[in-house]
């Protein structure tokens, strides 16, 4: 007899240790070492401890998966479980929920991370912003890196050092360099990161993480979250803000995800088609999380949810973590000595850099009229706005080379580029057109031979047989007689064959519609039938002693289980309990209550 062993991993490859990469908000990176079942938070603890930091509930670690699809690494759950990609793991420490107010935030090493993070959205073109408002996040930057202008030490050109949008117009720089010069003068780099975080928040594009998609209408449309609400931007224009308060829930079936919630006082469902089932996944997550942090009051509030709610069909999801206005009240009891904040050096920051080459053409263009090679147009466009959000779903795989940085830049290029390959399939199209003109001008010329569509001789359009190829037996076999050629037919064996499998299923027809007529066995069909219709209402009456009960107590019990819970909460459940099952059961009541009073009458 055989003994069944349950296989369980050793103790030594549980004890095997991973390297892990985060890249830090300033592109520094730090690495550690972690074990087959350390969890993401132990990640995530990590980094704040690097950097002291307290008010560690607004961030979170990025990582990109072999598919180029973004994900949020859960604290939950172990690491090893969550990435797909190759050792050693690469991530990203980047905000994950942008404070509503910056200056609730308690901690100047806070703000200056968020500053960080901001001063990239700035740099990728996540961020949009008018002219007037761009020139003054720019000069903030110069402001809190470079100090206050010195005509000694500064070029007259000292802006252009400074990669602070993906496209600069001299305009622009000028424009930067005034209010450096003299709004901005004195400032500390505290002060200054402060303004920036307060011009900022008020932008529509504020903490906007652009997911792509296509609307009903199969235009391109972003979705974001924001601590606002949910936002729709189509181009570098929002189209649609519904406020927390107004989102009833999220929903993702496949690629097609939903928003229902209320607006004006009427039930709003908008419907969303995303690339691929991952990425509409990362993007109910992302709406799941958001939700939770800025609409709810309490973490205890907080409830497990599901992508489809009835009978637990499809992917279920919680975030863990404290809540917006519970980060706000802990950062406001913190009693330390604030950490000291080391600054990046002029020299070693990402807006100092100069961009190469492929950096140029990676970066993206504005959803605006395309701008020209010449200062003129660059300064002219400048006033139009500085760039759009940009963001792509990408269905290559990854290579292995590629970092989560890079795979972030190949994101911000990619709409441009189809912009661009749209452009370019019309001008092939065109020039396909063209191209055949030419070659049929050139067929002309040339004396080839040429096939006129219409007058086309084709032999299975023809009426009479197809002509043999010897010339004289073709034009005797259409000028015989059509009884000689029926005596010939019939005289083939293959044709005699064909003929009595003919007669053969014609009998059967026969027999059976004979077989049809008798009166056995059309009572043999009408029992059938009986048993059949008899058999489905047995079945339909066996289903509906089991639904009865349980559409009963979800109707008017107040039983307060997951279970029903989530199936009340359904659009489907509360159309058909408000606009059929209530007048249904008002009109049942007023019956009874009028038989009841004719029967007491009677008495």
């Amino acid at each position: 007899m055989k003994m069944l062993r349950f296989r369980s991993p050793s103790l030594s490859s549980l004890a095997l240790e991973l390297q892990c990469t985060v890249r830090l908000l300033d592109d520094s990176e730090i690495s550690c070492s972690i074990q087959r079942d350390t969890k993401g938070q132990f990640l995530v603890d990590h980094v704040c401890n690097h950097y002291s930091l307290l008010e560690k509930d607004y961030f979170g670690i990025r990582y990109v998966d072999p598919d180029k699809q973004r994900h949020w690494l859960d604290p939950s759950k172990p690491v090893v479980k969550q990435m797909k990609c190759q050792q050693p793991y690469t991530m990203c420490f980047r905000v994950k929920f942008y404070p509503q107010e910056p200056i609730k935030i308690k901690e100047e090493l806070t703000r200056y991370l968020l500053y960080l993070q901001l001063k990239r959205d700035v740099y990728h073109g996540r961020l949009l912003c008018p002219f007037a408002d761009a020139a003054y996040l720019g000069a903030c930057i110069v402001q809190a890196e470079l100090g206050d202008y010195d005509p000694e030490e500064h070029p007259a050109d000292y802006i252009s050092d400074f990669k602070l949008f993906p496209k600069q117009s001299l305009k622009l720089e000028r424009k930067i360099m005034e209010i450096h010069q003299n709004e901005l003068r004195g400032q500390c780099p505290s002060l200054a990161e402060l303004n920036l975080l307060q011009r900022a928040h008020t932008l529509d594009t504020y903490g906007v993480d652009p997911h792509p998609c296509k609307d009903f209408t199969g235009s391109t449309a972003f979705l974001g979250f924001t601590a606002r609400g949910f936002v729709v931007f189509q181009g570098n224009k929002r189209i649609h803000l519904l406020k927390w308060a107004d989102v009833s829930k999220f929903k993702f079936e496949g690629k097609t995800f939903y928003v229902i919630g209320v607006q004006r006082e009427k039930k709003l469902v908008l419907t969303f088609h995303t690339s691929t089932p991952a990425a509409c996944k990362h993007l109910w997550k992302c709406g799941v999380e958001n939700q939770a942090f800025y609409k709810c009051a309490k973490s205890s509030q907080i409830k497990t949810v599901s992508s489809s709610s009835i009978f637990f069909k499809g992917s279920r999801f919680r975030y863990s973590g404290r809540v917006a206005k519970e980060v706000i009240e802990a950062s406001s009891k913190i009693q330390r000595d604030p950490p000291v904040v080391h600054r990046c050096q002029f020299g070693q920051s990402r807006s100092f850099t100069s961009l190469s080459h492929k950096q140029l053409i990676m970066n993206m263009e504005p959803l605006l009229p395309a701008l020209s090679s010449s200062r003129e147009s660059r300064d002219s466009s400048a006033d139009n706005g500085l760039s759009a959000l940009k963001d792509c779903v990408h269905l290559s795989p990854l290579k292995p080379s590629v970092t989560p940085e890079e795979a972030e830049m190949e994101e911000m290029l990619n709409f441009s580029q189809e912009r661009r390959e749209d452009e370019a399939s019309q001008r092939t199209r065109v020039d396909e057109d063209r191209r055949e003109i030419h070659v049929d001008s050139e067929d002309d010329t040339s004396g080839g031979a040429h096939t006129i569509s219409d007058t086309a001789y084709s032999p299975c359009a023809s009426l009479v047989p197809t002509p043999v190829e010897e010339a004289q037996g073709g034009l005797e076999l259409l000028f015989q007689s059509p009884a000689r050629l029926l005596k010939e037919l019939h005289a083939d064996p293959d044709m005699q064959r064909e003929l009595q499998a003919e007669r053969q299923r014609e009998a059967e027809r026969e027999a059976f519609r004979q077989s049809l007529c008798s009166p056995s066995s059309g009572r043999q069909q009408m029992q059938a039938c009986l048993r059949s219709a008899a058999r489905l209402v047995l079945m339909a009456t066996g289903l509906l002693m089991i639904l009865l009960p349980l559409l009963l107590v979800l109707l008017e019990s107040d039983l307060d289980i997951s279970f029903l819970h989530d199936i009340r909460q359904t659009p489907e459940f509360e159309q058909f309990h408000y606009e059929y099952y209530c007048p249904l059961r008002r009109w049942f009541l007023c019956k009874l209550q009028i038989m009841t009073e004719h029967l007491s009458g009677n008495e």
